[in-house]
C-alpha cells in the first residue's frame, strides 16, 4: 500500500492574519512603508509627546484664574494637616487624598495658581508618555508617536493639565493601570498583578468614577484571556478596597460626588464639547477610532476601555444623578490611540493632515483657555476690580444660597486680596476663610451686623441679572430696603455688586 502525496500549502504572503490581526499589523513592515520598528522610534514614542504635552501644558498655565474647585484646593493646601487629615472621616472623604497630597505638594512648593497647577501638568506630560509607550507595545513605535500627539493636542487635555484639581492624575493612573493590565494577563506573575492593583488602587483614590475603567479591562480579559479572569477579578477587588471605604464614609455622611446631574438629552449632547473640547473634534476622532474597531486583541482593549465606561456611567445614571462630563476624561487616550491607529494604516501624508487639522480646529481653544477667564470664572478679575476701587469701611456679603454657601466666594477674596486689601467680611461669625467646602458661620442679626457700613460689595456665583435676588432670607429684604444698586460687574461665571447706603454716615 503505497503512502498518500503530501500536499503543500503555499505561505501568502508575510503571514495570514489571525483573528487578533485582521489588519496583519503584528507581521513586521508592510512592503513600502517606512520603518518605525527602530531604537529611535521607540524612543520618540514617549519623547515626543511628553515634551509636546508638557509645552503646551506650561504656556501661560498661570493666566486662568482658580475656579471654585480649584479654590477649594488651594484652600485645603493651605489648612492645616489636623483639618485635612479629619475630612479622611466626613463628606469629603472622596477628595481627602488629593487635597493631602496637595497639602505637601504646597509646604514646599507654595499655593500661587502656578504651583498649584504644577502636579497636574507633570502628571498630563507623564500620561502623554504612556499613552505613546503603550501604543508603541499594543500596535507599532509610529502609532506610539501619532497617538501621544493627538492626546497632547486635544484642548482638554491642555485645560486639564492647567487645573488644579485630580483629574489630571486620575488620567495618569488610568493609562497606567492599563499599562501595567495587558503584561499581567499576557504573562501572569504574582508581582505584576501586584502592580495592576496598586495602579488601580492609585485611580480610585484620585477619582472613584474612574473605577469604571475596570468594566472595559474586565470585557476585555474575559473576552480574550478568560483563564487570567479570576487572577484579575482578584486584583481589581483589591485595587478597588480604598476607594470603596472612602466612598462608603462619604455615602454615610450625605456628599455628593461632584456637581453632577442626570443625563438627559441636553447634557448628553454636550458631552462630546465637554470631554474634546470642541464637538468638530469628538466626531473627527469617533470617525477615526471606526476603522480600528474590528475585534483584534489591541484594538479591543482600547475600545473596551473608550467605551464601556461611559456606557456603565450611563446606566448608573438612571438611578442617581451621577453623570458627569469630566468623569469621562481618562477615556480621552483610548480615543487617540484607536485614531492613531486609523492614521498609522493610511500614512504619514495622510497622518500629517489629520495632525494639522486637529491642531487647527482645537487651536480657537488652546487660546480661549489662556484667558484670565480661561476655566469659565473670572476669579482674579473680579477681585481686580474690588482692589481698584476699595474704600476704607467696605462691607462684603456673599451668596449663602448660591453653591457652596458662600465658600466659594471667600476663598476668592481670600486667594487674591491681600489682608489689608479685602473688604471687611461684615456676616462672618467664624473664621473669614472657610478650609475647602466647609461653610463660614454667618451671625443671624443682620441689620446689627450690618450698622455703620455704608458700601457694601455683593459676590455671587452665575452671571445674575438682579445681584440681590436669592440672597438669602432676612439678608435679601434688608439690603433692598437700605441699599442702592451703584454699579454692577459680571466677569465670566460671577456677578459683583457695589451696593450703597447713602442714609448711612460718612
Amino acid at each position: 500500500m503505497n503512502d498518500a502525496e503530501t500536499l503543500v500549502l503555499p505561505r501568502l504572503g508575510p503571514a495570514e492574519a489571525g483573528v487578533e490581526d485582521p489588519w496583519g499589523e503584528d507581521q513586521g513592515t508592510a512592503p513600502g512603508r517606512p520603518a518605525t520598528d527602530t531604537p529611535r522610534w521607540w524612543v520618540a514614542a514617549w519623547l515626543v509627546p511628553a515634551l509636546l504635552m508638557g509645552a503646551l501644558s506650561v504656556l501661560r498655565a498661570g493666566a486662568p484664574g482658580l475656579r471654585m474647585e480649584e479654590l477649594a484646593t488651594w484652600a485645603a493646601a493651605g489648612s492645616p494637616w489636623r483639618d485635612n487629615w479629619s475630612t479622611l472621616r466626613g463628606g469629603e472623604a472622596t477628595l481627602a487624598p488629593y487635597h493631602l497630597l496637595m497639602r505637601a505638594w504646597a509646604e514646599v512648593f507654595g499655593t500661587s495658581d502656578l504651583a498649584l497647577r504644577a502636579p497636574s501638568i507633570l502628571a498630563m506630560a507623564a500620561a502623554a508618555a504612556l499613552v505613546g509607550t503603550l501604543a508603541a507595545r499594543m500596535f507599532t513605535p509610529g502609532t506610539g508617536v501619532l497617538a501621544g500627539v493627538v492626546f497632547a493636542l486635544l484642548p482638554t487635555s491642555t485645560r486639564y493639565a492647567q487645573e488644579a484639581q485630580p483629574y489630571a492624575l486620575t488620567l495618569l493612573a488610568a493609562v497606567l493601570a492599563t499599562s501595567l493590565l495587558v503584561p499581567a494577563i499576557d504573562r501572569p506573575r504574582f508581582w505584576r498583578f501586584a502592580g495592576y492593583a496598586g495602579a488601580v488602587a492609585v485611580l480610585g483614590l484620585c477619582d472613584v468614577a474612574a473605577l469604571l475603567l475596570l468594566a472595559g479591562h474586565g470585557w476585555a480579559v474575559f473576552a480574550f484571556r478568560r483563564r487570567m479572569a479570576l487572577r484579575w477579578l482578584v486584583a481589581a477587588s483589591v485595587g478597588a478596597l480604598p476607594a470603596a471605604a472612602l466612598l462608603r464614609v462619604a455615602v454615610q455622611h450625605g456628599t455628593h460626588l461632584a456637581q453632577v446631574s442626570r443625563p438627559s438629552l441636553d447634557v448628553l449632547a454636550a458631552t462630546p464639547r465637554e470631554l474634546f473640547g470642541v464637538a468638530a473634534l469628538a466626531a473627527l476622532l469617533f470617525a477615526l477610532a471606526l476603522f480600528s474597531l474590528p475585534l483584534r486583541y489591541s484594538a479591543a482593549i482600547y475600545t473596551a476601555w473608550a467605551v464601556v465606561p461611559p456606557l456603565g456611567l450611563l446606566l448608573i445614571a438612571q438611578a442617581t444623578p451621577i453623570w458627569l462630563a469630566q468623569s469621562l476624561l481618562f477615556t480621552l487616550p483610548a480615543w487617540a490611540t484607536l485614531a492613531a491607529a486609523a492614521l498609522a494604516r493610511a500614512g504619514a501624508r495622510w497622518s500629517a493632515a489629520a495632525l494639522a487639522a486637529i491642531a487647527l480646529i482645537g487651536a480657537p481653544v488652546q487660546v480661549a483657555l489662556r484667558e484670565p477667564d480661561g476655566h469659565r470664572q473670572a476669579t482674579r478679575q473680579l477681585a481686580e476690580i474690588i482692589e481698584a476701587r476699595l474704600q476704607p469701611g467696605d462691607g462684603v456679603v456673599y451668596g449663602a444660597t448660591d453653591a457652596g454657601g458662600g465658600w466659594v466666594g471667600r476663598n476668592l477674596v481670600a486667594h487674591y486680596l491681600a489682608a489689608d486689601r479685602r473688604p471687611r467680611d461684615v456676616l462672618a461669625a467664624g473664621p473669614q476663610r472657610a478650609g475647602g467646602r466647609r461653610p463660614v458661620a454667618e451671625c443671624t442679626d443682620v441689620a446689627a451686623c450690618l450698622r455703620g457700613t455704608r458700601r457694601l460689595w455683593v459676590v455671587r456665583l452665575g452671571e445674575r441679572a438682579d445681584p440681590v435676588h436669592a440672597l438669602g432670607g432676612p439678608r435679601e429684604r434688608l439690603l433692598r430696603t437700605r441699599y442702592q444698586v451703584a454699579q454692577v460687574w459680571r466677569p465670566t461665571g460671577l456677578t459683583l455688586a457695589l451696593l450703597v447706603d447713602e442714609r448711612a454716615e460718612l
